[in-house]
């Protein structure tokens, strides 16, 4: 079964995957900081009342993330 990858902000609750990339040169550093690395494995846990923001457990500990960060972490999805 091929995987499909997707924005992090595209993810459907309780879904995971594995980082591929991040799109964005100007948050590249920030977001790496955080935690958001090729690589890691992270799975959505939290998506708040109104959509944002979504909490992801990664890298063992939980990251609360604007949606508008979110789009710029790809994600190569795991079948559920």
């Amino acid at each position: 079964m091929e995987r499909s990858i997707k924005a992090l902000s595209e993810l459907l609750l309780g879904e995971s995957g594995i980082i591929t990339e991040v799109r964005s040169p100007e948050k590249v550093t920030k977001l790496m900081e955080m935690g958001c690395l090729p690589g890691e494995t992270l799975r959505l846990d939290h998506i708040a009342p109104f959509g944002d923001p979504i909490a992801v457990t990664l890298s063992g500990y939980k990251l609360s993330l604007r949606k508008r960060d979110a789009k710029y972490i790809m994600v190569q999805v795991s079948p559920l």
